[in-house]
């Protein structure tokens, strides 16, 4: 995962402009806005409209539109928690519960404690699962205490990165 710096609109002009030639250029410009500063800030969006000659409405719309651009700093680490199928059947359900009890995250419910679980669906490790993502790596076979180990990571990672 790239290092996230704060909201700077030099820095974002200059990424904007040099994607704005690229075919479809607007999901990779808040992709990389997104790299850079681990949210799409909402400043931005009258840039990339005017950039790429679109209205507002539009690029708003495709950046609320995809569940990953997220319009806020983040306050933490987030993993990615797989409850496709195929992990259901696995016991996903079983550990987005234990998350809640144990460690006070809530699928989907904001950071807690320097940790953010968001719901995923599929990673295409459905033999391995219940899976999860972090910082890039997929996560299979979790249980109990391979999810906790990986909940202290995010933690621990969260705390060095403030």
């Amino acid at each position: 995962m790239a290092a996230t710096i704060p909201w700077d609109e030099a820095i974002a002009r200059e990424i904007i402009d040099s994607m704005r030639n690229l075919e479809g250029a607007l999901l990779p410009i808040l992709h990389g806005l997104q790299d850079r500063f681990g949210y799409v800030d909402a400043r931005a969006v009258a840039i990339i409209a005017r950039t790429l000659n679109l209205s507002r409405a539009e690029v708003f719309g495709t950046l609320s539109f995809y569940h990953d651009f997220k319009r806020q700093p983040p306050q933490g680490s987030t993993i990615k928690f797989c409850l496709a199928e195929a992990c259901q059947a696995r016991g996903a359900e079983k550990l987005a519960s234990w998350l809640e009890h144990k460690h006070g995250v809530k699928l989907d419910g904001g950071a807690s404690n320097g940790l953010a679980v968001e719901t995923a669906y599929c990673f295409g490790n459905c033999a391995l699962g219940p899976n999860a993502l972090y910082d890039g790596e997929i996560f299979g076979a979790l249980d109990e205490t391979r999810l906790d180990a990986l909940c202290l990571r995010a933690t621990k990672n969260a705390g060095a990165q403030s």
